[in-house]
């Protein structure tokens, strides 16, 4: 049979996008809870009105294509944004609120953010970042008057009259190709200023299908959100409750009291986040942790979880699945994918197996580990050490603006992870090492390059590394090696201070040591002999 005989058409083919999953679940369980945020309470047919409003506000101020930009804690608001923008034919931009200044005006301008919707929590910061950028977009506030006050002569627009001013018969936009850009989430700027890392329509679909997939994810699921929804899009997760019809319990401030009465109060069942979230949740005073009903499933990633962490957490009634991934690759793209045989050995043991990131979700294509020199796979004997690769149909599509750097990372058909691993006989992967000396501390990344850069500004300081010291709350934090100049008086408190001045908050290092730096004969230091140090 000749194979352009057949061709697709409107009946056989659709581009795949999440919108769909909104569709379905109002269509189909319009009255069952969509968010639950502290007294608000929605249900999935008045979200998806809700979206719609958004979405038809937004095409009377914006043309399609234009990027839409949030600084937001997690509220309904910004679940909303998840469908309301690709469904105006926008692009979503939800940006870190972490970030200083400075950093969110580089993202405004870099990403040509048309519009910003802002919580009250953060106005400050939003209108700042507003006033250094080239763009000067629009502000929309978010409003919380329950928890934060709001000048009443404010002159911006809130969200709620923006929803307003929508047209009775908008009809929503559609993808005319799944490879339309859905959002843009930018990297912490691990080697210098943050990259726009852009989604698409496909691998949004399919990554919250994978989320389903392996987490065997019920029906109707709850879903705490301890993870950030700026972060890789709340690792797609947004779109996943959407497709299971399940029922979205916001939290403005994750804490191990709240995290516990949420629980509690709403059946949780699910919940994301990185390691830092286990160590609240294990390092809860007696006095707020609540006796589980039920197994609470929670998936973590960012900094390898230790084992330690591991055996504790599962003792707190929790069942931990541990996954890998990188903004690149819509958030979580490897699973530690148990084996029933498994269940049949120690606690450590089973910690130490749930340790390793594992093997390639099912919607993403493939992984391998190349040696770093000859590029050719290393062993699979857990001890040859080289870069971990992915490919498949989760894969970013680019850096925005960057062809040098989408270049460098896309190499022979693979994505270039720079991070350094070995592979197990049974295929499983388990990470050593970062080639770029990223610090994830609480689930973000940080430059070490962009702390060094910053403490190089204090008068008197010769050399400075910065690298990642284990920490049981945070998973790791940074930790800065001086060598100052003979005669300078450097202290630790003047250097978090200056630091504290320049940074990011989670970016100023929690420690700070002067001593001679250990060099090659080249003079580059030797960042492999300080990370002994934490031996």
């Amino acid at each position: 049979m000749q194979q352009n005989e057949l061709k697709k058409n409107h009946a056989n083919y659709s581009p795949l996008t999440p919108i769909v999953f909104i569709e379905k679940a109002a269509k189909i369980f319009p009255d069952r809870y969509s968010i639950i945020h502290e007294n608000k309470y929605f249900t999935w047919e008045q979200t998806f009105m809700r979206c719609k409003q958004l979405a038809s506000s937004l095409s009377q101020k914006l043309a399609k294509g234009n990027v839409v930009g949030f600084i937001a804690s997690n509220t309904p608001e910004l679940y909303e944004a998840h469908f309301a923008v690709p469904m105006a034919g926008m692009i979503l931009n939800a940006i870190n609120y972490r970030l200083d200044s400075k950093t969110i005006a580089y993202i405004i301008d870099h990403s040509n953010i048309k519009m910003l919707f802002v919580d009250t929590e953060f106005l400050q910061l939003g209108k700042e970042a507003v006033s250094l950028s080239k763009e000067k977009p629009a502000i929309i506030i978010i409003k919380d008057e329950q928890t934060f006050a709001l000048e009443t002569s404010y002159p911006h627009m809130d969200y709620e009259e923006f929803l307003g001013s929508y047209e009775v018969d908008f009809n929503h936009y559609k993808p005319l190709d799944e490879w339309e850009s859905i959002s843009i989430n930018y990297t912490s700027g691990t080697t210098g200023s943050p990259k726009g890392v852009v989604y698409h329509h496909r691998g949004a679909y399919l990554n919250a299908m994978g989320n389903s997939l392996e987490w065997d994810m019920k029906m109707h699921p709850t879903y705490l959100w301890t993870l950030p929804m700026f972060h890789c899009n709340g690792w797609c997760f947004p779109w996943t409750i959407a497709m299971r019809a399940g029922t979205n319990i916001c939290l403005r401030k994750v804490t191990g009291q709240n995290i516990y009465e949420k629980i509690y109060s709403h059946g949780v069942e699910y919940l994301c986040g990185a390691p830092t979230v286990l160590s609240f949740i294990i390092n809860t005073d007696t006095n707020h942790v609540k006796k589980l009903l039920n197994k609470v499933k929670l998936m973590t990633a960012a900094a390898p979880p230790p084992a330690k962490i591991l055996e504790q957490i599962e003792k707190c009634g929790f069942d931990v699945t541990h996954v890998y991934g990188l903004t690149e690759v819509y958030g979580p793209a490897v699973i530690c994918k148990w084996k029933d045989e498994w269940n049949n050995f120690s606690a450590t043991e089973k910690s130490n197996l749930k340790s390793r990131q594992g093997v390639s979700y099912l919607v993403q294509e493939d992984l391998k580990v190349v040696n770093s020199e000859t590029r050719k796979e290393v062993k699979n004997n857990g001890n040859e050490l080289g870069e971990v690769l992915l490919r498949g149909n989760i894969t970013m599509k680019g850096y925005l603006k960057d062809e040098e750097a989408t270049r460098k990372a896309f190499q022979n058909g693979w994505f270039k992870t720079g991070d350094l691993g070995v592979i197990y006989k049974d295929g499983y992967i388990q990470l050593k090492d970062r080639a770029k000396d990223i610090i994830i501390s609480g689930g973000e990344n940080i430059s070490s390059i962009e702390i060094e850069n910053c403490i190089f500004k204090i008068e008197g300081v010769v050399a400075c590394a910065v690298i990642a010291k284990p920490d049981e709350k945070w998973g790791e934090t940074p930790c800065a090696f001086i060598e100052a100049k003979e005669g300078a008086s450097i202290t630790k408190e003047e250097v978090i201070k200056f630091c504290k001045e320049n940074l990011a908050n989670f970016k100023v290092p929690k420690e700070v040591i002067f001593r001679e730096l250990p060099k090659t004969s080249t003079g580059k230091i030797q960042k492999v002999e300080l990370r002994k140090f934490f031996l």
